[in-house]
């Protein structure tokens, strides 16, 4: 399954709509992705499973690029 992230990149700081970035990752489940991106001093405000005609809207999207937890 596909997971898109939103996020902001400095945890410690108010969020702020226009530097929320968003990233997609491949697991299994929400609580993967948590996991995979523990590490990271990200401010995660958003993670939405994508499926159907939705995955394949991000996916038309230039930006669209999976991480795996494999990769890791």
């Amino acid at each position: 399954m596909i997971y898109k992230v939103l996020y902001q990149e400095n945890g410690a700081e108010a969020p702020v709509r226009e530097n929320t970035k968003s990233l997609y990752v491949e697991a299994s489940t929400e609580r993967e992705v948590r996991q995979h991106l523990k590490d990271r001093q990200y401010n995660v405000e958003y993670i939405q499973l994508l499926e159907g005609s939705h995955l394949e809207y991000e996916q038309s999207s230039p930006s669209f690029e999976v991480e795996s937890l494999e990769a890791r």
